[in-house]
């Protein structure tokens, strides 16, 4: 487990480089990123490489005995290239370039900028690739943000067409695919499709999921082009993406084929300010972040990484972009580090080392203030690292429940969500919060990676948006021993966009002998509640079956149905009932459980276990338990290690 931070030579004097890297050291930082936004002082002008500061700063950083992180510099192409090539701009779905002046301006579809970071990547990893001190790379930065994974420019139309040409090899197979004929809009040939934008109302949701699903192909191809240059110049070296929380617009699981880790970036004040739709959450958690929104997305790029993960930017105090911007908690700095360790991260790395005076990000918190002086939150890492020096951590064995998570399910949900108040990811959110509220681990599965192999470890699977399975899938589910749970809107819809041919749940029905007949999206004032004391919201379906549903709403709709040890959940719970469901559910698979307070979470790794308190209210743990870090008094913002004594 190592300390790392992100770190930017160019904008400070060469003559403090030095003494930032002995600082570094000292306060217990083991790795610094570097680079990826430096494409203008790497190349002032075409050709012109300007290569000897950056070989410097690496030698005084290698010296302090600091390893690297080398970024490639394409998230931001200079103005002489994006004026030589305009072209290279994203366009948005009114025609309008997304132009100079920030980041991430360029469309992923473009050939020409494809040649150029081919370039870029080339002439940098050939000159740094094999310096001892630089032991992984970071492609780009944030794929997406500022939503920048589609583009409407010529390009992708260009491409878009050829795409759908590879995937559909006849415009009549596309046409049936999409449904076409309703509305009169079918094509006559591959150069006729237009980009999804423009239209009068509502655009054909086929046509806009098969539209995300080519934009996450180009993101693929454009980070396989960057890892493919690397692995040449560059062996033998970790390569990574940094990811983002609380984002679906394209399907990471394409790109995480071509690195050797999944790392993230965690904001969690600035993800609940901007991205919770729960006021009261926003107010209960306002300087800690939600207690499951940095666990989901551990857990989840722990999944994409295929068990190996990164936190590679932290949020050390205020950022700047959320509509609002607080500061954490005294000690949350200590406690957000210790969790990612808890989940399975190797490193947790801070943005940024000295927050900068200028420029777009000047109100955003480094470890160091713009004069040089410490943040509250160096001592905090200081102490971080005198506690880990103490803790012997085991590897991350397989948790007893299994959450499958499904990109494409989640887009086609938010393209087709059927009522204004649904939001698919707050729902799997809502389901993750409700099993980590019994004490148990998760695992997040995807779709594709699922086989008997992978299913075996579990007692529990979780199916929290599905909303297409295969054959393939609902093969391996009926081969499972353990307990099922599948959620509403699971195998509602074929891979094209179209309802199920047997009706929801399709494939399913194989495992539950039941069809969906009627579905309703429900206002916010409108909660029924069944005979059995669960209260629904947002969602609901009627269903048609055999099977006895396990109670009743007052209008006569069935609530929960189970055959054998399948469960299939016919409509969106509040937290509340919902943590009653899972509770019960992950009781009945023979799983132990820990009842954890609103703000308390508990993590075990191997034979150790973790605490972390979220809440303002002092918890009480177990007494008896050996304990390495804190003591069985809890308090806010802090954490507790553990290892059980032998009874």
């Amino acid at each position: 487990m190592k300390l790392g931070v992100c770190y930017y030579p160019e904008h400070w004097p060469e003559q403090n480089w030095s003494d930032d890297a002995r600082r570094m050291r000292e306060i217990g930082i083991d790795v610094v990123r570097i680079g990826e936004f430096a494409w203008s002082r790497l190349e002032p002008s075409r050709g012109e490489f300007h290569f000897d500061w950056l070989h410097r700063a690496i030698e005084v950083l290698h010296k302090k005995g600091l390893k690297l992180i080398l970024g490639t510099p394409t998230a931001t192409p200079p103005k002489w290239l994006v004026d030589e090539h305009p072209s290279v701009l994203a366009i948005d779905e009114h025609g309008r370039p997304r132009g100079f002046g920030s980041r991430r301006h360029y469309c992923f579809s473009s050939d020409i900028y494809r040649e150029e970071c081919a370039r870029i990547v080339t002439a940098i990893a050939s000159e740094f690739g094999r310096h001892e001190a630089v032991t992984a790379w970071q492609t780009d930065n944030e794929y997406g943000c500022h939503s920048t994974i589609i583009s409407y420019s010529p390009c992708a139309l260009d491409a878009f067409r050829h795409w759908c040409r590879e995937r559909y090899s006849s415009i009549e197979h596309l046409n049936t695919a999409w449904g076409n004929v309703f509305w009169s809009m079918e094509y006559s040939s591959f150069d006729q499709i237009p980009l999804p934008s423009g239209a009068v109302t509502e655009l054909n949701p086929a046509h806009r999921l098969a539209f995300w699903r080519f934009s996450s192909d180009q993101v693929a191809s454009f980070n396989r082009l960057q890892t493919d240059i690397l692995r040449t110049h560059s062996p033998a070296r970790d390569l990574l993406h940094n990811y983002m929380g609380n984002f679906t617009e394209f399907d990471h699981t394409t790109t995480a084929a071509d690195l050797d880790i999944a790392t993230w970036d965690n904001y969690p004040l600035g993800f609940l300010d901007r991205d919770s739709s729960d006021q009261a959450d926003q107010q209960k958690w306002y300087r800690t972040g939600h207690p499951d929104s940095s666990a989901f997305h551990h857990d989840l790029y722990r999944a994409l990484g295929g068990g190996r993960f990164w936190v590679m930017e932290q949020q050390p105090g205020p950022v700047n972009w959320a509509p609002h911007n607080p500061a954490p908690l005294d000690g949350m700095v200590r406690l957000w580090a210790w969790e990612a360790f808890a989940h399975g991260a190797e490193v947790m790395s801070w943005f940024r080392w000295r927050q900068a005076p200028f420029a777009q990000e000047q109100m955003h918190t480094g470890l160091l203030l713009p004069d040089g002086s410490e943040d509250s939150a160096c001592e905090e890492i200081r102490l971080l690292k005198s506690e880990l020096s103490t803790v012997d951590i085991p590897e991350v064995d397989s948790a007893p429940v299994a959450l499958i998570f499904d990109y494409a399910g989640d887009q086609m949900l938010r393209i087709q969500p059927q009522g204004e108040n649904y939001q698919p990811l707050e729902w799997v959110m809502q389901q993750y919060t409700a099993i980590r509220r019994t004490g148990v681990n998760v695992d997040i599965l995807f779709p594709g990676q699922i086989n008997d192999t992978t299913l075996e470890p579990y007692q529990l699977v979780v199916l929290a948006n599905t909303v297409t399975v295969s054959g393939k899938l609902s093969q391996h589910l009926q081969r499972f021993q353990g307990h099922i749970v599948i959620g509403p809107r699971s195998g509602s819809k074929t891979e094209e966009y179209s309802i199920e041919p047997a009706l929801p749940p399709g494939e399913l029905q194989k495992l539950i002998p039941l069809r969906v007949t009627r579905v309703e999206s429900l206002p916010e004032f409108a909660r029924p509640q069944t005979d059995n004391g669960f209260t629904a919201t947002r969602w609901r379906e009627k269903v048609c079956t055999n099977l006895p549903p396990v109670g009743k709403f007052p209008d006569e709709w069935g609530f929960y149905y189970r055959h054998g040890d399948c469960h299939y959940l016919n409509c969106c719970l509040t937290p509340d009932s919902l943590l009653q469901f899972f509770t019960q559910r992950i009781q009945e698979a023979g799983i132990e459980t820990t009842d954890c307070s609103e703000g308390l979470r508990v993590r075990r790794r191997g034979s150790l276990y973790f605490a972390f308190n979220y809440g303002p209210e002092v918890v009480t743990l177990e007494s008896g338990n050996r304990y390495i870090v804190g003591n069985s008094t809890l308090l806010p913002a802090h954490v507790a290690v553990w290892q059980r004594q032998a009874s």
